[in-house]
């Protein structure tokens, strides 16, 4: 029997992932609740409460409690991760478990405190204890943190991301953009309903995202289905890949600047780390097709997408709960 056991969380706008010590990774699923509108009792949870956002079922209301990957519906956000830890099976030993959440550099302590009040509001109790998500995404990614290693680590998430040079398990410099992405997807939204007057929804757009990216994709053209805005019937169009490409460049021209921007500030120190380390892509906006290929050229220092960048935070957050007090925390009191 474990003294402590102990979670890793990857508290995301879009996922949730969770790593239960001893275990690995036990839940996976959307940053989504389905709440019954007549008695206010939550309906679902995860995957199946996504599965119905914007099909607008009357009895049910859907919430993505997490905005620009914080805390935006305390209640809602607390009551999703009841059902996910409940699913966890987190169990006590005899020692208060650990939890260790991942959470945006930019978070205010607003932002922080509510992370940590909705993970405390579980049961059994756990000591917590947030991480700065690029800290998390170094770990994961390899970077041997406790060495006092640099790190340049550009991390994609639905809601944020973050652009940060590392030293060892401490920030050196970053920031963080409130852009990933869900905006990308609705830039694309809306450049499809401009140009076909077609109106599609998230996961079409999200769709067309990952196919086409910002090289066009095999094809040149990938098919979308949505609603004609004048007749408000379904139909059927074969978007092309510069359309795309163009919804999607004012987002990257913003993570490029702000990875040129954070290359021209490092220390002196950390600049042969950061060269032979290369530039690690993570979270799920690095599988973006020709992303990577444009911050190398950019930048003039190899990028690479990290393995599994979907789960790299989560995976670094359970080696920082394992073995990580050289890493530098937010406590609760």
């Amino acid at each position: 029997m474990r003294l402590r056991a102990g979670v890793a969380i990857d508290l995301g706008t879009v996922n949730t992932l969770v790593i239960v010590t001893g275990r690995g990774l036990v839940i996976e699923e959307p940053s989504a609740i389905a709440v019954d509108r007549a008695t206010g009792r939550v309906a679902a949870v995860g995957m199946a409460a996504d599965a119905l956002a914007g099909k607008e079922p009357q009895d049910i209301e859907i919430i993505h409690p997490l905005r620009d990957g914080v805390i935006a519906d305390l209640d809602a956000s607390a009551a999703m991760l009841r059902a996910f830890l409940r699913r966890a099976r987190l169990r006590r030993g005899l020692l208060r478990p650990s939890a260790v959440v991942c959470v945006p550099g930019g978070a205010t302590w607003v932002e922080r405190r509510s992370l940590i009040a909705a993970v405390e509001s579980q049961r059994p109790r756990c000591t917590v204890r947030l991480i700065d998500e690029p800290v998390a995404a170094a770990a994961g990614a390899g970077f041997d943190l406790a060495a006092g290693s640099g790190a340049f680590i550009v991390d994609v998430g639905g809601g944020t991301t973050e652009v940060a040079v590392l030293a060892g398990g401490h920030v050196v410099r970053a920031r963080s953009l409130r852009l990933g992405g869900n905006v990308m997807d609705e830039a694309i939204v809306h450049a499809v309903k401009a140009e076909f007057s077609l109106l599609i929804g998230r996961n079409a757009a999200r769709s067309l995202k990952m196919t086409l990216g910002l090289d066009g994709g095999a094809a040149g053209l990938v098919e979308a289905v949505g609603i004609d805005a004048a007749r408000r019937t379904p139909r059927v169009e074969h978007v092309p890949g510069w359309l795309v490409a163009a919804a999607l460049e004012s987002s990257v021209a913003v993570i490029i600047d702000a990875v040129q921007q954070m290359l021209s500030d490092i220390p002196p120190n950390l600049a042969e780390d950061v060269v032979r380390g290369k530039i690690r892509l993570a979270g799920g906006g690095a599988l973006l097709p020709g992303l990577a290929s444009r911050i190398e050229s950019a930048a003039g220092i190899a990028a690479l997408v990290v393995d599994d960048p979907l789960r790299c935070v989560v995976r670094g957050a359970a080696e920082i709960l394992e073995h990580g007090d050289w890493v530098a925390g937010t406590q609760a009191d």
